[in-house]
């Protein structure tokens, strides 16, 4: 009877181990190698306008997806809508933080259905080592004519823009 019993669980296990190696396998195979993985992900961006300061912007939300040398810098520049050299954003990359929020300085000239380009680096420390590159582009839903071309307020109160008041 003994004996018996002891076949059973010798089976259990023998079974239970080759599942176990059938699972590893599957798992082996299906696996992203983090070689392969990039730097940096975009996780999404756009055009901000805001009538009420009378600003409007362009950005992107970078997630580090794998670690990255102490003291690196992202460079992204920034395609002008009005024309001109690229709008160039220097960031500073930590080890505490994996996403980061970058935006163009202010812009003016942006048309709707216009794609627009960013150029995104990463650099070592001493920002002459290419560490990783990648582009975005934005296309923006509506022209900045709907921004005004002074700020209807000002103030962290949201006053009045005195110039734009008749008295």
């Amino acid at each position: 009877m003994i004996a018996r019993e002891d076949r059973s669980f010798e089976k259990i296990v023998a079974v239970m181990i080759g599942l176990v190696l059938v699972l590893m396998a599957i798992g082996w195979v299906t696996r992203e190698d983090p070689a392969e993985k990039p730097y940096i992900g975009i996780a999404g961006g756009g055009f901000i306008f805001n009538y009420r300061e009378a600003d409007v912007y362009y950005g992107f939300v970078a997630n580090v997806l794998k670690p990255l040398p102490s003291g690196s810098w992202m460079i992204a520049e920034f395609e002008d809508p009005a024309g001109g050299p690229p709008l160039t954003v220097e960031t500073r990359l930590h080890a505490r933080s994996v996403r980061y929020g970058v935006h163009s300085p202010s812009v003016r000239g942006v048309k709707a259905g216009q794609p627009y380009h960013v150029s995104i680096r990463v650099y070592d420390h001493t920002r002459t080592k290419l560490i990783w590159s990648g582009e975005k582009t934005f296309v923006a839903q509506i022209d900045d004519s709907v921004v005004p071309e002074k700020p209807l307020t000002i103030g962290p109160g949201y006053f009045p823009n005195p110039e734009l008041t008749s008295g």
